[in-house]
C-alpha cells in the first residue's frame, strides 16, 4: 500500500468495516462499507456487503464481549452475508471500475486498511487502488466516512472530516 499525494483528479475512497477480531486471518471481516469521492468530495458511489466468516476462524474474546452487548447489529451484520472471495471481487472490480487514480483513504489508528488489504489479496489477488492517503489530510479534507447501517456503531472514520455545509 504505497502512499500517494492527493490531487484534485484522484478518486477518494473512505471505508468502514466491522470485524470479529482484531487482526485478518484468525478473525473475520464482517461487513465492508466504502463511499468514493470525486473532485470536491461529490459523492460517485458507495460499496456494501456483508460476509461469511473464514472458515476455522475464531471469535475473539474482546469481540465477543462487545457484540454481545449489540445482538442487533451483530444479527446484521449475519444478514445476507456472501462468501468472502465473491465480495473481495466485486469490491476489487468496483474499485477499478472508478479508475486508476483511486486512493484509500486509510486512518491508521482503525484496522480498516489491514483487513481490507488482506481479504483483496487473499481473494482477489491484488489491491486495486492507486495508493493511499492518511485520513486526516488536512482541514478541508471533504471526504465523510461512508454510512455505517448498525445502530450502536461509534462514528465511522472519526479522523475523516465531513463536508462542510
Amino acid at each position: 500500500m504505497p502512499p500517494e499525494s492527493h490531487t484534485a483528479s484522484s478518486i477518494h475512497v473512505t471505508t468502514h468495516v466491522h470485524t470479529d477480531g482484531p487482526i485478518p486471518g484468525p478473525h473475520s471481516l464482517l461487513t465492508l462499507t466504502s463511499s468514493a469521492y470525486g473532485a470536491g468530495g461529490v459523492l460517485i458511489g458507495t460499496f456494501s456487503a456483508n460476509l461469511r466468516e473464514l472458515p476455522g476462524a475464531t471469535l475473539h474474546p474482546t469481540a465477543l464481549a462487545g457484540w454481545r452487548t449489540r445482538a442487533e447489529d451483530w444479527l446484521l451484520t449475519r444478514r445476507a452475508s456472501r462468501p468472502p472471495g465473491q465480495v473481495a471481487n466485486d469490491y476489487a472490480a468496483w474499485v477499478t471500475d472508478l479508475g486508476p487514480r483511486t486512493l484509500f483513504v486509510a486512518d491508521p489508528e482503525e484496522p480498516d486498511h489491514l483487513f481490507c488489504y488482506w481479504y483483496l489479496q487473499r481473494f482477489a489477488g491484488r489491491w486495486p487502488f492507486a495508493g493511499t492517503v492518511p485520513a486526516t489530510v488536512g482541514a478541508a479534507t471533504p471526504w465523510a466516512p461512508p454510512p455505517c447501517p448498525l445502530r450502536g456503531c461509534a462514528p465511522a472514520g472519526a479522523g475523516v472530516r465531513a463536508p462542510a455545509a
